[in-house]
């Protein structure tokens, strides 16, 4: 039986190439992607989200959450080469134009998220891609939401190399620390993808070639649109040839635990530092069993979560 997921994303190149994968793998059924306010402001967010599910046309259409137009603070690019305006544009989608209607029906993506699960309960899996915003709102307004939550899965937090936001924070961690605080302290169950794994994930140009090309496919027509911008900004930016996929791997954690490594840990999230607000900051003393709140991957096998990727796009084609 397919897994039942909601992706809560702010896409974002690497965004847009993990719902598309998740959107054609048949292991996983995407009930909802909401968009929350992170690498673009939530209105960007919203049409990028619509956007990509509209030009994929997946066979079961998810249901879209909306974000408002209030972006979250990001330091400034020319201090930052990991800003996200640097390696996906002012659009989220690099240079890739995808015309949208306006929904005729608007649902606020944390009222969305929380009616799934309660229709749905101990059923789906929460995988977010962006800030914890929007989990952080559902629990705020329903006590209950997190307890009826199968799992979360989140992309965040570093557990020992550093930020990519500042020095010490992480960016979806640091873009609001209020909200992954409550989220990653809640006694739900948890595992946090941090940038010591997910960042591993490199799509070299070998790689890229590798990728099925064709026009009948729309998975492989979107993302010959999407990627040779993020190519052409890593490279100017960050001097590394290839781009990242830190999303993909929260994706293949669903669908192929096994490619993964995970230890139990305490995590906390500082929210008042003057240079480290937004840092989580692991316990690793020692403490006992149950002191612990959650699961963070340490390990990756990075072939395999390729391989994950080009099969599952392959499946696409003819």
């Amino acid at each position: 039986m397919a897994k039942k997921i909601i992706i809560d994303a702010d896409p974002g190149i690497g965004d847009a190439t993990a719902i598309a994968t998740a959107l054609m793998d048949p292991e996983l059924e995407v009930m909802a992607i909401t968009a929350v306010a992170g690498c673009v402001p939530g209105d960007v967010a919203t049409r990028n989200v619509q956007a990509i599910i509209d030009w994929l046309d997946p066979p079961r259409l998810p249901r879209v959450g909306c974000a408002d137009a209030s972006p979250l603070p990001v330091m400034s690019e020319a201090a930052n080469p990991n800003h996200p305006s640097a390696l996906n544009g002012e659009s989220g989608l690099g240079d890739c134009l995808l015309n949208v209607a306006d929904l005729h029906q608007r649902h606020e993506s944390a009222k969305l998220m929380a009616d799934i699960v309660k229709t749905h309960p101990n059923q789906i899996t929460i995988v977010t891609l962006g800030p914890l915003t929007n989990v952080a709102v559902a629990h705020e307004r329903a006590p209950e939401f997190l307890e009826q939550v199968k799992e979360l899965v989140c992309l965040g937090g570093s557990l020992a190399v550093g930020g990519d936001y500042t020095a010490a924070a992480e960016f979806n961690v640091g873009a609001n620390p209020e909200a992954a605080r409550d989220v990653l302290c809640s006694p739900a169950t948890k595992t946090l993808i941090p940038l010591d794994v997910s960042q591993q994930l490199v799509l070299t140009f070998e790689q890229l070639d590798r990728l099925p090309k064709d026009e009948s496919s729309r998975a492989c027509d979107l993302l010959g649109k999407l990627l040779p911008f993020a190519f052409r900004a890593y490279h100017q930016k960050v001097g590394l040839e290839g781009m990242r996929l830190n999303e993909l791997a929260a994706i293949a954690l669903i669908s192929c635990p096994r490619f993964f490594e995970r230890e139990s840990m305490m995590v906390d999230v500082e929210t008042s530092g003057e240079m480290t607000r937004g840092m989580t900051v692991f316990d690793r003393r020692g403490l006992p069993h149950w002191l612990q709140n959650i699961d963070v991957l340490t390990e990756v096998d990075v072939q395999g979560v390729l391989d994950y990727l080009m099969q599952t796009i392959r499946r696409t084609v003819g």
